[in-house]
C-alpha cells in the first residue's frame, strides 16, 4: 500500500474515533458553548433535538485503539489480521473502562500469544489477588469515606472558612487518588490472575518533588500516551523554547478537554500546563539561588519542601477538577486564602463534615496505611503485591487477613450507603 493511501486510511480511522468521542462526550458542551454565543448576538438555537448518554469509559478505549493505529502506520506493530484477537483487545474487559490505557506492543502481543498463558499459575493468581485486596481497601475504606466529607465541603463552600475548605480540598487530593489508584489495582490484579501483565498506573504521585515528575508518576498510561501521541508529534522540545512551551501548553489543554466537556477541566489542564512551563523558565533561577545560599539541596528538609510545595500546586489544580464551575472554583479559592478560623481546629467543627469522630479516626487509619504502603513503593520500588510476595508467610496472610477484615467491618457499604461510582468511569 501506497504511503497516500496509508494516510488517508490513517486520517479515516482517526475521524471516526474521534469523531464517535467528540459526538458522545462533547455535543452537549459545544450545543450549550453555540447557544450563548448566538444569544450574545440577538440569535437562538433552537431546542437541543436529543439527550446524548455518555458511555461508560469511551476516552479510554477510544485512545487504546486510536494508539494502535498509529503504531500501525507507524511501522511499530504489524496489523493483526485477527478481528477477535483485536476485538479483545479493544474490549479487554479488567481495563476497559477506567484504564490503562494499553499499548498494542504489550497487550495485543499477550492476546497473540494467548495460548501459551498459564492459566493456573499459582504465583499469578496470588499476586492478583493481592493486589485486588489492595484495590478493594483503598476504594472501601479510604475513598468513598473522604468523598462524604469532600461531598459535604464542596457542596457548602460558601458557609466554611479556611480550615473546612483546606480539609475538603486535600480530602479530595486523597480521594481521586485512591478512587482511581484502587480501580487501576483492581484491574491488574484481575488481569494477573489470568496471566495478563497490565502497565503500573501510579507510582506514589503525591511524593513528586516538581509538577513534571507528578506526572511521571501520576496516571502514567495517559501521560505517556500524550507525550507519545501528541506532544512529540507537535514538536516536543526538538524545536525552539517557545515552541516547546506552546507544545506543552497544547497538551496540557488537550488532557484537560479528554477530562471531561467543561470549562473547569480545561482550567485544570491549562494550570498544569502553567506550572510547568514556569517551572522550567525559574528552573535556572533557583538553581543560582540555591548556589549563592549554599542550599543543601540533597538534605531531607529541602526535598520534603519540593514535597509539600507541588502537592500544594496540584491540589489547588484539584479543586477547578472538582468544583461545579470557574467561579465556583475561584471563590472556593479566595474564601480558603481569606476567611481565617484556626480555631476549627480545637473546637471540634472537622466533625460535622460528615463523619463523627470514629468515622474520622477509621479514615485516619487507613490514610496512615496507605502512606506506609506508598513509602515502601517508593523506597523499594515494589507493588504492593511484590512487597508482600517476598514476605514470610505468617505477615503476608496476616497482612491480607487483615485488611479484609477492614474491608468488611469499616467497608463504606450497606443499605444506608449511597455507593460511589469510580470517578474515572464518568470520563
Amino acid at each position: 500500500m501506497c504511503k497516500t493511501h496509508r494516510r488517508w486510511m490513517l486520517g479515516g480511522s482517526l475521524l471516526f474515533n474521534l469523531g464517535l468521542l467528540f459526538f458522545f462526550k462533547y455535543f452537549d458542551f459545544f450545543w450549550e458553548a453555540w447557544g450563548k454565543v448566538f444569544s450574545m448576538v440577538g440569535g437562538r438555537l433552537p431546542d437541543k433535538p436529543f439527550d446524548v448518554l455518555l458511555p461508560v469509559g469511551i476516552s479510554f478505549y477510544t485512545f487504546q485503539a486510536l494508539g494502535y493505529m498509529l503504531d500501525v502506520y507507524r511501522g511499530k506493530i504489524e496489523p493483526e489480521k485477527n478481528f477477535f484477537r483485536y476485538a479483545l483487545f479493544v474490549s479487554f474487559f479488567p481495563q476497559l473502562v477506567a484504564g490503562p490505557i494499553e499499548r498494542s506492543d504489550r497487550l495485543l502481543r499477550q492476546i497473540h500469544f494467548i495460548e501459551r498463558i498459564d492459566v493456573w499459575n499459582y504465583d499469578n493468581i496470588a499476586h492478583g489477588l493481592m493486589q485486588m485486596v489492595w484495590g478493594l481497601f483503598q476504594k472501601m475504606v479510604i475513598a468513598d469515606r473522604v468523598a462524604v466529607i469532600v461531598d459535604t465541603v464542596f457542596g457548602n463552600y460558601y458557609i466554611y472558612g479556611t480550615v473546612p475548605l483546606v480539609i475538603g480540598a486535600v480530602g479530595f487530593a486523597l480521594q481521586v487518588y485512591c478512587d482511581f489508584a484502587s480501580y487501576s489495582s483492581i484491574a491488574i490484579g484481575a488481569a494477573k490472575v489470568m496471566g495478563f501483565d497490565l502497565m503500573e498506573n501510579f507510582d506514589t504521585p503525591y511524593f513528586a518533588r516538581s509538577i513534571s515528575e507528578f506526572w511521571h508518576r501520576w496516571h502514567i498510561s495517559l501521560s505517556s500516551w500524550f507525550r507519545d501521541y501528541v506532544y512529540i508529534p507537535l514538536g516536543g522540545n526538538r524545536c525552539s523554547r517557545l515552541r516547546k512551551y506552546l507544545n506543552l501548553f497544547l497538551t496540557f489543554v488537550v488532557s484537560g478537554f479528554w477530562h471531561g466537556a467543561g470549562w473547569t477541566f480545561l482550567a485544570w489542564g491549562m494550570l498544569h500546563g502553567t506550572y510547568q512551563i514556569v517551572g522550567d523558565l525559574t528552573k535556572g533561577c533557583r538553581q543560582k539561588v540555591n548556589a549563592f545560599l549554599h542550599t543543601k539541596t540533597e538534605s531531607f528538609s529541602y526535598k520534603a519542601a519540593q514535597t509539600v510545595i507541588t502537592f500544594a500546586l496540584v491540589d489547588v489544580a484539584w479543586i477547578f477538577f472538582r468544583a461545579g464551575g470557574i467561579r465556583v472554583s475561584l471563590d472556593y479559592c479566595v474564601r480558603m486564602a481569606t476567611k481565617w478560623d484556626p480555631w476549627s481546629l480545637f473546637n471540634e467543627e472537622v466533625y460535622s463534615l460528615g463523619l463523627n469522630r470514629f468515622e474520622c479516626n477509621i479514615l485516619a487509619a487507613g490514610t496512615a496505611v496507605l502512606l506506609l504502603v506508598d513509602l515502601v513503593r517508593y523506597k523499594k520500588r515494589q507493588t504492593f503485591s511484590e512487597f508482600l510476595a517476598e514476605q514470610c508467610i505468617w505477615f503476608r496472610w496476616g497482612v491480607l487477613l487483615a485488611m479484609l477484615a477492614a474491608i468488611l467491618v469499616f467497608g463504606m457499604y450497606g443499605i444506608q450507603f449511597d455507593s460511589k461510582q469510580f470517578i474515572y468511569f464518568q470520563f
